[in-house]
């Protein structure tokens, strides 16, 4: 159950994260708001390396549940932790950011990914 409530959220995040680089207006939901509107293009780029990251972060996830890539279970066993320490990281600003959009989307997202990854991560 954690593993696909994890994968629909981090899914979610990804197609957040396509449509600011394809230039959908959200930018007051992201980064603070500190590009509200749509993002500049170095920001689209950054958007682009997020992507890989989070998609990156659903496989070691997917992997460590025993969804996907069994060859990486040994890799998985260490990765995990470093993404429960990213998810602490990003909560944590989600929390506290000045954009009220952050504060009501993406701080029940990032909480629920913290959640589910630690039950992962000890399972």
């Amino acid at each position: 159950m954690s593993s696909l409530l994890f994968s629909v959220l981090i899914l979610i995040v990804i197609l957040f994260q396509i449509a600011l680089a394809a230039g959908m207006p959200w930018g007051e939901a992201a980064m603070g708001g500190k590009f509200p509107g749509k993002y500049p293009t170095s920001m689209r780029y950054a958007c682009l390396l997020q992507i890989t990251i989070l998609v990156f972060i659903g496989l070691v996830v997917l992997s460590k549940s025993g969804l996907l890539l069994p060859g990486w279970s040994a890799f998985t066993d260490t990765a995990i932790w470093i993404i429960v320490a990213y998810l602490v990281l990003g909560t944590i600003l989600n929390l506290i950011t000045r954009s009220v959009w952050e504060r009501r989307i993406w701080a029940p997202v990032t909480i629920l990914l913290l959640i589910t990854s630690i039950i992962i991560a000890l399972s």
